[in-house]
């Protein structure tokens, strides 16, 4: 079997996060376009490091996929390993992973906030920047009341303005509907989508057939959809995957119903402890993921750069920055 072979059915097996699952990276990268390395001891597999690698111009680079948070390492451990042997561990792991990718030009990805040891790649020439995402924590534990509370009080406010004005809905929303109204987000900042209906068809297609996404839609009396939410799942979160609302009705605070209502359905549907927002460093964004409750999580953009022709380039950016 090829590593990626082995890979797929690793990933059946273990609670990989659902941004480095085989089908996922089939989604955003393409079947053939991502590929992986591993570590194997006594026949099984203790570590990987799933990539995607394409040409830019003359340049080999490796680099995140589209609409995905994460990838990084992915590491199981054994059993009571004291704390001194598991950095040992992971040193040991980090360095043959490395080993083990094809030669590239640049390389950058985001490592799960899960994945806290750096150092080993630092000692192998790559730089971090640390980045945040916000997750509310230890949904499974507390009340309703309990997790509404943690709100700020304007967005309680709002949630209980919203549903005088809207009833919030799932399952019947199409894919292509959605597609509009989350083009309109980006239309409402000046932006252009990242993405086109025909990827995002196949994209929900995948999701669908792994059975790890929800579409959540708030409409008013006339038919209106005010906004619409993209939910997406693994065995330990879920996560804000995409969002979209029509700017002439945002006054109706219906994205903030959406919200508190998708972390009902991942508390008592989905039975996971973990709602996360999947991130942003805007300013703006981050006073929103706040006012809900959610912590910061920080995690790891982890780079480096090979050819000297790429770091000439870069330092003049900077330079004239």
């Amino acid at each position: 079997m090829t590593s990626k072979e082995k890979y797929r059915e690793h990933c059946k097996k273990k609670d990989i996060p659902i941004f480095s699952k085989d089908w996922w990276l089939d989604s955003v990268c393409g079947e053939g376009a991502w590929n992986v390395v591993l570590v194997e001891k006594g026949g099984q597999i203790v570590a990987s490091l799933p990539y995607m690698k394409t040409k830019r111009a003359i340049f080999d680079v490796i680099h995140m996929p589209i609409l995905t948070q994460t990838m990084g390492v992915y590491i199981t451990y054994p059993q009571k390993q004291k704390y001194e042997k598991k950095l040992s561990y992971e040193k040991e792991i980090i360095n043959t992973l490395l080993n083990e990718l094809p030669d590239y030009d640049s390389f950058s990805q985001n490592f799960h906030y899960n994945f806290t040891n750096w150092l080993p790649l630092y000692w192998n020439g790559f730089n971090q920047t640390t980045r945040y995402t916000y997750v509310i924590i230890g949904l499974l534990n507390k009340k309703e009341e309990e997790i509404f509370k943690d709100f700020s009080s304007s967005y309680r406010n709002k949630v209980k303005k919203a549903k005088t004005i809207v009833s919030v809905k799932q399952k019947d929303l199409s894919i292509e509907r959605f597609y509009e109204i989350n083009k309109k987000t980006f239309e409402r900042q000046g932006l252009s989508l990242p993405y086109t209906l025909n990827f995002l068809q196949k994209h929900d297609e995948m999701l669908l057939k792994n059975n790890s996404r929800e579409i959540f839609y708030a409409e008013d009396e006339l038919g209106r959809i005010h906004s619409a939410l993209y939910l997406t799942w693994d065995n330990n979160s879920s996560y804000v995957h995409m969002v979209g609302e029509d700017p002439e009705l945002r006054k109706s605070a219906s994205g903030i119903l959406l919200v508190w209502e998708s972390i009902l359905y991942t508390k008592n549907t989905l039975k996971l402890d973990n709602y996360d927002f999947e991130g942003s460093m805007l300013e703006n964004v981050e006073q929103v993921r706040r006012s809900f409750g959610a912590v910061q999580k920080p995690y790891f953009q982890i780079t480096k750069t090979n050819s000297k022709l790429l770091n000439v380039r870069k330092l003049i950016k900077e330079i004239l920055r």
